[in-house]
């Protein structure tokens, strides 16, 4: 991928100091979802993150942080034949590998098993495909007939024809009927939803072995992929998210994990016509495609049309196992677009299987195994009950993987012209088809409320020099953009589109292009989808564009002429000036990692009125370091600063997603929680406190409580838990109003300047909204929700007593600060700048209050 991703500056390693709490006594039954997991069809809204997840960064040692951000995403090899066999080192043994308890296989023996099945077939071919975040290898098994250098190359060249010149490939006869389809299986991504993987290594083994004259046509025809297991950190320590806390199936469009990086350049490269992503638990079986919203920016006619009918024939695979309710606990198959009317959307394209439509899916499936093992029924189900769970799970998933090679073998010369018609749909700028009974025959049910589509604009221009709020944003956002896949050109010259000039060196990204889904995913504000559906299965907004710090700027009609070149990497933006003191504007985490940097290494800073660091020439060489490592611009200024900056060392309460954003940003994190303070903490080793969730003030010990009061240490609490915390410690006269606890979004917003929101965007993110009422004397508003709807994009409604929607947060303050009677300093956040470390054109916000301690 072209960004380079700056290296965490630290000065202490983390102590671990969290571990799993016990799980209480009693069993669930098999479909009931716990907190942080999907629930069943027609359940209940949103899975909340706050509060729900796996403290499993609390578990990880730092490096994984560090790793996460360090390395970008691996490359797979085009030129070489198959079989492609990789001698796998076999990692130690770990007789606590949560697998073992079920029957399964621990990660510990995946490696030798493929080093079996290499033997066994020349069929069967492993790549390492990446490492996890905690180091351990991601193997790429390939499935397919023999194929020489020459054969690979040749394959690699339709594939190419079908994304770059779908208009040529679809009146190609010969490459339809030469090209090997390729199939895309997942397994794992939650680590606590083991048996895909099993699965996958009996499907492998079984084609591997075959010798009927149908699996040698399938593998003559078709290419199969198998991530074994996409989370294997995940699947040795048993949580649902990797080392550093994040859940994995959220993690596209923001790709801030190695796992999920290496999925992305697995799509982008193996280009998969159909892919399964396998997971648990509902019971009966889940298979997509979904209830509305669909994604808008979808070829979804296309998607349906082959996800549907793909469906049908795993319902039948599935349910002809023979499983039934009475005699094993296993309900029918359920499809939602057919079973239910909303819950379960594919709207935001944060999950594999909706992220993989935009690099060429034209199927893909989220699978939900039937019979619960993981959270309480592990630890309270005996053993036996257990293993004959994960039996059924692995059985089950077998036959869905099955089902799906039988489907697209059968109408592979479909599924490959309809991939084709998806590229070509995009570079020829064409309108998007409304699905119908007439546009996708054979699927039932089909009405307005399923129609989702868009309009694409012309281009979207990223501008350069003055009309750019900030470079190191552009550059990342270019970087992201072409790690998608997203063709971008960079101007030679200057131009005019839809009434306005661009400097040269300005980006330009056409949307005349075969994956135009994904540019626009990335960078359109996105959709108010709150009058659609009464509840979202996830998050309704995400627009890149709004939240990443960069100036984009939509053309949605006019004629496009750019003398400019293909962009494999943003132009590098680290600079320094050569004379005087420097002035280093705070408003991107990179900013935030450098001036940590160099606050590191002992250099002296000072902060301005509004915010920025001021780094004394003296400093310039130091300066100029940390500007190419971080790609950042210091200024010359001859303003002085009015008060010193210090190197901030924070006690964290939080999720995983905010824990990683504070250590993106370059600050040391020790996280904290209710029973770490009542154990006696030392608030001496650190000078503010976040906290967003974990920490009560009215459980804390007395001790705990005076050690608290007295330590002085900044806060800075996010939404309703941070604002209770301080308002019980008497910190700050505020009182927080929670929103509808079920909204999300981007969200426009007025900025007061100053320490916390000087040269912050007019837009931000929200979670459970809150704002806040009764200020008490000498407390600051920082920032306040836009005027009359202040939603942008996402899904905010008032609650069922008419309150807690948009209209009652409009020009309410989001953010608010001031100083405590013991002179600590304090800020509340009503919204979520550091949601699963996606905004990161808001992460300085919070930053800056840390440092203003």
């Amino acid at each position: 991928m072209g960004i380079s991703r700056p290296v965490l500056v630290t000065t202490a390693a983390l102590a671990v100091a969290v571990l799993l709490a016990p799980a209480p006594a009693t069993a669930l039954p098999a479909s009931v979802a716990l907190p942080g997991e999907p629930g069943p069809p027609g359940g209940p809204g949103p899975s909340r993150e706050r509060g729900g997840g796996d403290p499993a960064l609390s578990r990880a040692p730092l490096s994984a942080t560090a790793e996460a951000l360090r390395h970008g995403t691996p490359s797979f090899v085009k030129d070489r034949g198959y079989p492609r066999r990789t001698a796998l080192k076999s990692p130690a043994a770990n007789p606590a590998d949560k697998s073992i308890k079920l029957g399964l296989i621990p990660y510990h023996s995946i490696a030798p098993r493929l080093n079996e099945l290499q033997k066994l077939s020349d069929r069967v071919s492993v790549e390492v495909a990446g490492r996890s975040a905690n180091g351990r290898e991601l193997y790429l098994v390939t499935v397919t007939a023999p194929e020489s250098a020459g054969q690979v190359r040749e394959q690699e060249r339709m594939r190419e024809r079908i994304e770059n010149s779908p208009a040529s490939a679809a009146r190609d006869k010969q490459l339809k009927s030469a090209y090997k389809t390729p199939v895309f299986i997942n397994n794992n991504i939650h680590g606590n939803e083991w048996e895909g993987t099993d699965a996958a290594l009996k499907l492998i083994e079984e084609l591997a072995k075959a010798k009927d004259a149908k699996t040698a046509g399938l593998l003559a025809k078709n290419r199969i992929y198998l991530n074994v297991t996409a989370n294997p950190d995940g699947r040795v320590a048993g949580t649902r998210a990797n080392a550093n806390g994040f859940d994995l199936n959220r993690d596209f469009i923001t790709a801030s994990q190695p796992e999920s990086r290496a999925i992305r350049q697995l799509a982008i490269d193996k280009q998969p016509a159909v892919m399964l992503d396998l997971h648990g638990y509902v019971n009966g079986t889940l298979i997509e495609p979904t209830t509305p919203p669909h994604g808008e920016n979808y070829e979804y006619d296309l998607f349906l049309k082959n996800s549907y009918a793909n469906a049908l024939g795993m319902e039948k695979a599935v349910n002809g196992l023979g499983y039934t309710a009475e005699k094993d606990g296993v309900k029918p198959v359920e499809i939602p677009f057919r079973d239910q009317t909303e819950g379960w959307d594919d709207w935001p394209p944060i999950f594999t299987p909706q992220y993989m439509p935009f690099q060429g899916a034209v199927a893909s499936h989220t699978i939900e195994f039937p019979m619960r093992v993981n959270n309480q029924s592990y630890e309270t189900l005996p053993v036996e009950e257990l293993r004959r769970r994960s039996a059924i799970n692995t059985d089950i998933a077998g036959a869905a993987m099955r089902a799906t090679l039988d489907y697209t073998h059968a109408n592979r010369g479909s599924v490959i012209a309809d991939q084709i018609e998806t590229f070509r749909r995009g570079a020829a700028g064409e309108a998007q088809r409304p699905v119908s009974e007439e546009t996708v025959p054979g699927v039932p049910g089909i009405g307005p409320e399923d129609v989702y589509t868009t309009t694409f604009p012309r281009a979207y221009v990223i501008p350069a020099g003055r009309g750019q709020r900030s470079a190191t944003a552009a550059g990342r956002l270019v970087d992201h953009l072409v790690a998608n896949d997203v063709r971008v050109e960079r101007a030679l010259m200057s131009f005019r589109l839809a009434g306005k000039t661009y400097p040269a060196g300005s980006y330009v990204v056409d949307m005349r292009q075969p994956k135009r889904g994904i540019a626009n995913v990335i960078l359109a504000e996105g959709r108010d989808i709150s009058p659609d559906v009464s509840a979202m299965y996830d998050i309704s907004g995400w627009s890149l564009g709004l939240l990443w710090g960069a100036t984009v700027d939509k053309a949605v009609s006019g004629e496009l002429r750019v003398l400019g070149r293909p962009v494999r990497a943003a132009a590098p933006t680290g600079s320094v000036a050569r004379h005087g003191d420097l002035r280093l504007r705070l408003d991107d985490p990179r900013e935030l990692a450098a001036v940590n940097s160099l606050l590191a290494q002992g250099v002296k800073i000072r902060r301005t009125a509004d915010g920025a660091a001021i780094v004394p020439g003296s400093a310039r060489r130091h300066a100029a370091l940390v500007a190419e490592r971080f790609s950042v611009v210091f200024d010359s200024t001859k303003e002085r600063g009015v008060a010193p900056l210090e190197r901030t060392r924070v006690a964290a309460a939080g999720t995983a997603g905010e824990q990683f954003a504070l250590r993106e940003m370059g600050f040391d994190v020790v996280p904290v929680s209710t029973a770490i303070l009542n154990a006696g903490f030392d608030w001496r080793g650190v000078d503010a406190l976040f906290v967003s969730t974990g920490l009560s003030h009215a459980a804390l010990t007395p001790a705990a409580r005076d050690a608290f009061r007295d330590s002085g240490v900044a806060v800075v609490g996010l939404g309703a838990d941070g604002a209770a915390l301080t308002g019980a410690a008497g910190l700050l006269q505020a009182t927080a109003v929670e929103g509808n606890g079920d909204a999300n979004g981007v969200v426009r917003v007025s900025n007061a300047g100053g320490v916390i929101t000087g040269g912050a965007p007019g837009h931000t993110f929200v979670y459970s909204p809150v704002w806040f009422t009764g200020l008490g004397s000498g407390v600051r508003v920082d920032q306040s929700y836009g005027g009359g709807n202040p939603l942008v994009s996402g899904h905010w409604r008032a609650g069922a007593d008419g309150t807690g929607g948009p209209a009652d947060a409009a020009g309410k303050p989001s953010v608010v600060s001031g100083t405590s009677a013991t002179g600590a300093k304090v800020a509340l956040f009503g919204t979520e700048p550091l949601f699963r470390a996606h905004p990161k054109g808001v992460f300085a916000q919070i930053g800056r209050a840390l440092l203003n301690h």
